[in-house]
Parts: C-alpha cells; sequence; structure tokens
C-alpha cells in the first residue's frame, strides 16, 4: 500500500512531462540538448576540466525542465492556443518559454567554436564530427572530440632582465605556473601575467598592467610538438610603469561630503597620518591604527584593499574610498617614484530613531503583533562606538495544534548594548589581526513574560564578549562573560500541577542563575556566489555553573549549588550544523543538512535550563511536525494540553534534512524536502517514559516530506511549506512508517497535513 500511494502521486506527473509532445509542429523536432564525447589520453581530473569548459560552448539551451516536466514549455503552448483563456495567459506570461526546435541548431558553428578553444588549449589540428540523435518529436546532438598531441613548455625564459623591473619578475620567476611539460594553454599564459602583475604591485609598482608583458612561442627548435616561451616588455609600455611608487603624504578626511570643500579643517599629525576635519568627528590616535600603510612605505595594493575593509568594518561609514595621486613627477634617489595617499570616509548620521509595529511568528509558534521602538547613536565617543536601545511590548497567543490549548504571552523588554570597534583587552592585540578588527561588545537587557493562564517571569541578562571574521568566510564570536537571572515570580495552580508532574522541569525553572562562557564558530562557502558546490559549518560551545562550582568547593562552601542565595545551573552544551549546497544550475540546489546538539547537565542539574533545551518540529526543523510536537524518544503526552509544550524538549537533538530547490521563474521558486529527527533526554525522567537516549535512537527518528513554495526577491523570503509525517516513532511498537495517503479525507488532513508558514529559507 505504501508504494502504491506513491506511485500513484508520481504516475500524473510523469504523464504531464509528456503532455508537450502533442503541441510540437509538423516537420519539426524539439532540441533535448547535447552530449559531448571526448577521445583522448589526459588524465582523468584535466579531462574533466576541458569537458567542463567545452560543454559549456554547447549552443543553444534546451528547454529547461523542472523534475523531468518542460513546464515553462508546456505553459507556452497553452498559452498560445486560440482561444487560451485568463489562467494559461497567466501561466504563458509568467513562466513561459518559447520552445527550442532542431532547425534552430547550427552544429557546424559548433564544431567550429570547439577546435578554437582546442587550440587555445595547445591542442592543434584536433578532430571534431556529430550526429543527430532522433527519438520521433524529439532530437539531440552527439558531439565527437579528437584530441590531437598538444604543444608543451621545454624552456622559459626572461628577456631584457637588465631593467629593474625585468629583474624583479626574475626573482620570482620560481613561483610560476609555466614549468616543463606545461601545455601552450592561453587561459594559463593569462594567468601568469595577472600572477606577475600582482606580484609587481606588491613590490610598489602602482602604473604597472599586465597588458605590458607579452609572450612569444618559438617551436622551430624541436622536431616534435614543444616550445620554448620567452616574456618580454612591449615596446610602447611608459617609462614611470618599470619603476615603483613610495607613499610619500597621507591624508585622511573622516567627514567627507563630495558637495563641500573638505579641505578646511584642523590638521591633525599621528604617526605621520594628517587627519583634516572640522569638528572632530573621530579620535585620530584611535582611527589610525585602521590603517596599515605609513609614509616610506611602497605601495601595495592587498594592504589598500585590507585598511579599506577595516576602515568599513567600523560600521560607521556609509562608504570608503582610498586614492591615489602621483606626486613629485621626478625619480627619486632610491629609485621610486612619490605617490600621495588620500582617504575619504563619508559617515552615516549619527542618530536615528525608528519606531515598528510587527507581525510575529516564532520558532515556538506564537504569533502576534508587537510595537518596537529603538535608539541608535553612531560614533558615541567618538571612536567608532554604536549605542543601541531598544524597548518592546508584545502580545502573542501560540496557534493551537489539534486539542493543544492555546497559551497567551505578554511581554516587555528593554535591552541596551555598546559596540567597540576594537579590542578592549589589558594587552594590546589589534596588531594580530589584518583582515578585520575583532569588535568587543557589552549588552543587558530586562524582559517581563507574563504567560497569562501559566506563570509571571523576569529575566535579567548581561554578556561581555567579542566578534570578528577571519575572512569573508570564518566569523567566530567568544562571551567570556555571559550572565542570565530568571525570576519566576508568581505561578498558576495549572502551571503548579504541570511542574509536580515533571520534577525535572521544576528543576529547570527552579535554578534561577544562567552564568557562564559560549563560543561560535562559522565557516560559510556561501559568501562566494560564483563558487559551485558550498559548505557551511557552524559549531557552538556553551558552558555554565562550572566557575562557581569551583570556587564554593575551594571555600567549602554548605551549599555548593548556590551563588549569592541563588541555585545557579551547571551544564556542558555544544552543537554543530553542517550543510553542503550541491549546485546543478545556479537555482537548481540540492542541500544536505546535519544538526547534531548535546547538552550534559553536570553538578546539581538534572536537565538543561528550559530557555536552553532543544525541541524539534516547526518550519525551521522537522517540518511534518508541529513545533514542540517530537519527542523526547518516543515519549507522546497523553493530554495534548499545554502541559505539553513544556514536556516535549530535550537535551540531545540529532536532525538530517534533504531539500531539492528549483525556480518557477524569477521570484516564485518551489523545493522538494524530506526531514528526519527527535530530541532526547540525557538523564531518565520517569515523568517522560521513552525519553532517554538510548542505542536504539536511530528507530526513534522522525521522518517527514513535502512541497514549498518560496516568494524570493533577495529582501527577504516568504516560505509556504506543506510537509505530511512518514514515521511517527511514538508507534514504534505498532507500525510506524505512514501505511496510506488520504489527501481526500478531512480528518486525515487535520491529523497529519503540517503547513509552515515562514520568513527565510530553513537553513
Amino acid at each position: 500500500m505504501f508504494k502504491k500511494n506513491y506511485i500513484a502521486l508520481i504516475f500524473p506527473l510523469l504523464m504531464f512531462s509528456c503532455n508537450v509532445k502533442k503541441f510540437i509542429p509538423e516537420g519539426e523536432q524539439l532540441y533535448t540538448g547535447a552530449s559531448l564525447h571526448l577521445e583522448t589520453h589526459l588524465a582523468k581530473k584535466e579531462k574533466e576540466e576541458i569537458q567542463n569548459d567545452l560543454e559549456k560552448l554547447l549552443r543553444p539551451t534546451p528547454n529547461s525542465k523542472v523534475l523531468g516536466m518542460r513546464f515553462g514549455l508546456w505553459a507556452h503552448y497553452k498559452g498560445e492556443k486560440e482561444k487560451p483563456g485568463f489562467i494559461n495567459r497567466f501561466l504563458n506570461r509568467k513562466f513561459g518559454e518559447r520552445p527550442v526546435y532542431l532547425t534552430q541548431v547550427e552544429p557546424e558553428k559548433t564544431s567550429n567554436i570547439l577546435m578554437n578553444r582546442l587550440e587555445n588549449k595547445g591542442f592543434f589540428f584536433s578532430q571534431s564530427s556529430y550526429q543527430v540523435v532522433e527519438k520521433g518529436k524529439f532530437a539531440s546532438l552527439s558531439y565527437k572530440v579528437s584530441f590531437s598531441e598538444p604543444y608543451t613548455l621545454e624552456t622559459y625564459q626572461i628577456l631584457g632582465d637588465s631593467l629593474p623591473i625585468m629583474k624583479d619578475i626574475q626573482t620570482q620567476l620560481d613561483r610560476t605556473i609555466m614549468v616543463k611539460g606545461s601545455r601552450l594553454d592561453l587561459d594559463e599564459l593569462k594567468k601568469e601575467r595577472e600572477r606577475i602583475d600582482r606580484d609587481l604591485k606588491s613590490k610598489g609598482y602602482y602604473n604597472f598592467n599586465p597588458d605590458l608583458l607579452i609572450f612569444e612561442a618559438d617551436t622551430n627548435q624541436y622536431e616534435g610538438r614543444k616550445f620554448d616561451l620567452y616574456l618580454r616588455l612591449k615596446s610602447n609600455t611608459p617609462i614611470k610603469a618599470t619603476f615603483p611608487y613610495t607613499i610619500e603624504h597621507i591624508q585622511v578626511f573622516p567627514d567627507y561630503n563630495v558637495h563641500l570643500d573638505n579641505g578646511e579643517g584642523d590638521t591633525v599629525k599621528v604617526n605621520g597620518i594628517e587627519f583634516i576635519q572640522k569638528p572632530e568627528i573621530f579620535k585620530p590616535e584611535l582611527l589610525q591604527k585602521y590603517i596599515l600603510f605609513r609614509e616610506g612605505s611602497k605601495f601595495n595594493p592587498e594592504i589598500s584593499r585590507t585598511t579599506s575593509n577595516r576602515l568599513s568594518n567600523i560600521g560607521n561609514f556609509r562608504y570608503v574610498n582610498i586614492s591615489y595621486d602621483l606626486g613629485d613627477t621626478l625619480l627619486r634617489e632610491d629609485g621610486t617614484y612619490p605617490l600621495n595617499a588620500n582617504i575619504y570616509l563619508s559617515p552615516l548620521n549619527k542618530r536615528s530613531v525608528r519606531a515598528e509595529v510587527q507581525g510575529l511568528t516564532k520558532s515556538n509558534s506564537f504569533v502576534g503583533p508587537a510595537l518596537l521602538l529603538g535608539y541608535q547613536n553612531r560614533n558615541i565617543f567618538r571612536g567608532g562606538e554604536i549605542f543601541n536601545l531598544t524597548g518592546k511590548f508584545g502580545y502573542e497567543v501560540q496557534l493551537a495544534s489539534g486539542n493543544r490549548e492555546a497559551l497567551q504571552s505578554i511581554e516587555m523588554g528593554l535591552t541596551g548594548s555598546l559596540v567597540f570597534p576594537r579590542v578592549l583587552f589589558p594587552v594590546p592585540v589589534m596588531n594580530r589581526f589584518r583582515y578585520s578588527i575583532p569588535k568587543t561588545r557589552i549588552s543587558a537587557s530586562y524582559e517581563y513574560q507574563n504567560r497569562t493562564d501559566l506563570y509571571l517571569l523576569y529575566s535579567y541578562n548581561t554578556s561581555f564578549g567579542y566578534f570578528w571574521n577571519v575572512n569573508r568566510y570564518v566569523y567566530h564570536e567568544f562571551n567570556p562573560v555571559s550572565l542570565s537571572i530568571v525570576n519566576l515570580a508568581r505561578t498558576t495552580p495549572k502551571f503548579d500541577e504541570i511542574l509536580n508532574a515533571n520534577p525535572f522541569l521544576r528543576r529547570s525553572f527552579e535554578q534561577q542563575f544562567i552564568s557562564g562562557m559560549n563560543y561560535t564558530f562559522n565557516y560559510n562557502q556561501l559568501a562566494d556566489p560564483e563558487r559551485k558546490n558550498a559548505i557551511f559549518f557552524g559549531a557552538t560551545v556553551d558552558l555554565s555553573g562550572n566557575l562557581f562550582r569551583g570556587i564554593n568547593a575551594l571555600f567549602g562552601s554548605e551549599n555548593p549549588g548556590t551563588i549569592f542565595g541563588l541555585e545557579f545551573a551547571q551544564y556542558l552544551k555544544g552543537d554543530v550544523d553542517l550543510r553542503y549546497y550541491k549546485k546543478f544550475t545556479k537555482e537548481n540546489v540540492l542541500v544536505s543538512r546535519i544538526f547534531a546538539g548535546l547538552g550534559i547537565p553536570v553538578g546539581n542539574s538534572l536537565s538543561l535550563p528550559f530557555v536552553k533545551q532543544y525541541f524539534a518540529g516547526g518550519p525551521r526543523s522537522v517540518r511534518a511536525f508541529r513545533i514542540r510536537a517530537l519527542g523526547p524518544g518516543t515519549f507522546i503526552p497523553e493530554d495534548i494540553s499545554a502541559g505539553g509544550f513544556f514536556d516535549q524538549a530535550g537535551d540531545i537533538r540529532l536532525e538530517g534534512n534533504l531539500e531539492y530547490r528549483f525556480p518557477f521563474n524569477k521570484y516564485l521558486k518551489g523545493a522538494f524536502f524530506v526531514d528526519a529527527g527527535n530530541v532526547w533526554l540525557y538523564n531518565e525522567n520517569q515523568a517522560l517514559p521513552g525519553g532517554k537516549f538510548t542505542n536504539s535512537w536511530a528507530d526513534e527518528l522522525a521522518v517527514g516530506g513535502g512541497f514549498g513554495l518560496r516568494v524570493d526577491i533577495q529582501l527577504f523570503v516568504i516560505r509556504l511549506d506543506a510537509a505530511v509525517p512518514l514515521r511517527k516513532p511514538w508507534l514504534l511498537e505498532q507500525s510506524p512508517w505512514q501505511d496510506r495517503f488520504r489527501l481526500g479525507s478531512r480528518d486525515w488532513r487535520r491529523d497529519n497535513l503540517v503547513l509552515n508558514f515562514a520568513i527565510g529559507y530553513p537553513f
């Protein structure tokens, strides 16, 4: 029955994909693409690189397919009928693609382009052929390319090495990519010129560019396909391009305005750098630490880019522009020309006030309106410091799930933070960081939370820490101080009953003091949009209570689990998040994700504090199950009431996701997905039978799948996912796998079909 239901769902899709055949006109064949076969003795990796390069030249591109369906082509045919109707016209306008027929293909022209590209790669006098592969109304092309023996490098020499610039090229020739045996590849020659240009620029050759270099190949010295390579300067190379440049004068304008005369301010010189501003916008002694070049140093574009990046990361400037102009036209005694550096910094508005009315949807299923008032002061102490003060008032109600009661909440809060664009540390460490200087953040907040039918909670939080980027891929955040005090001021008899039924839950609310440190590491290749396949790896470590436990043990405290009269939580917690993005095309992506989190309660803690626990289900987890509707383990509440919301959390979380994303058009995207996961307890809890993590954890995973629609307009993504459970772990002793799909049954849909509305992609 399980397989039949899936076949019943897939079969109509397959039939739909074939429907375009009847629209293809007589005498035409739909072009379905081309294949390319290479006959060569090249190594596997080199062959794959050339194959990928040549396949990009195959034209034209056939009509797109989504899961085997030519939806765009079908929409075009339906919309071009004599009386298409409103829906078909709309589909054609939004999704339609004009058909690509075999008669539009020019295989001879494509073959010539392939041969030209091979010649650029050193394979002269290769051969190519093609044939048409017909399948009724459909046709494709098969190209075959037979490689010739390539020309390979024998020697590589620099001509004119009596010139200083040629001597500098000669000194770094050991880093060349043109080694003996290299092919006569035009792309490799371009890379070699660019490599030489980068090296010369790092030595101060400001006016040089790679087009001033020319390669000459000599094949007459050998009987076989070998060549000697010579590099020289072009005859019309300007003299000023052949000498390095030294920075002679540095000026900084911290309050630059393109519409004003910026040279009338007061000038202050710090470490040889002139700061021109009136009044003082930014303290020169602080700003100069972000500038990496000094008077007398040779021009270096990499140092210039890094300086620009450091200044931009302060967060106070709308744009940063570093420009250079030639100084004295005479050659200096040290054999360099002078260069002046000007740094223009255009500041953002210093103060801003905002008011927002929000409609919130949270990961814990709470929705409702909120009023947000915020004040921001950039550069509050004239050192790039950013002060933020935010106040919030909100009313929320948790959407009921089945028979589960809806919880109501009134929240008020005040949060203040101060970010310093430098490291506040007893020892100077700023010079150790080149790409981005770490920022120091101090924050404090107060929150009032009234779950009207359950409890009244006050919480106070403060933290001190650092965050920074090592490069555009790697991010670190370290908070050596993180304090939270939670005061459960009032409880209702209903909530007391919930706590009495679950001693672990009671303990998680009684531990009012959470103190420790945490560290976050992210490696994100998605920062490179041109990367074909990307990896994201995130890891977090959170430690709490261990310092206080050690202090109490040192002084022999009678109450080792309390500090200042407050019971504190003690735990070790860490989690990892690994994602892999496989790009078939720019927008056809297969995303796989594994998440694993472990919290170990130690000392006087039986479980993690409630605010630190894991939960599963919902729009960013196993989407076929509602928020906190999974676990722990095989546990399921006997009475799905407010208590179930607090019971279904754990100390351990394992989750895996697989999602295939594809476009319908520029803004509307689709996705098919499968999710699996659950949460478990670290310690046995008699109130939650089946909740402890055991070796049979794999049998206790929940599995769900579904389809999603996303409106992606780049600024934000609106997401709607529909999912159904495929495996329910609490039915382990019966039959956990879903054996029937009755989409026509209202009762079945109510119990199984889950809709998730969210902002942003799930991962």
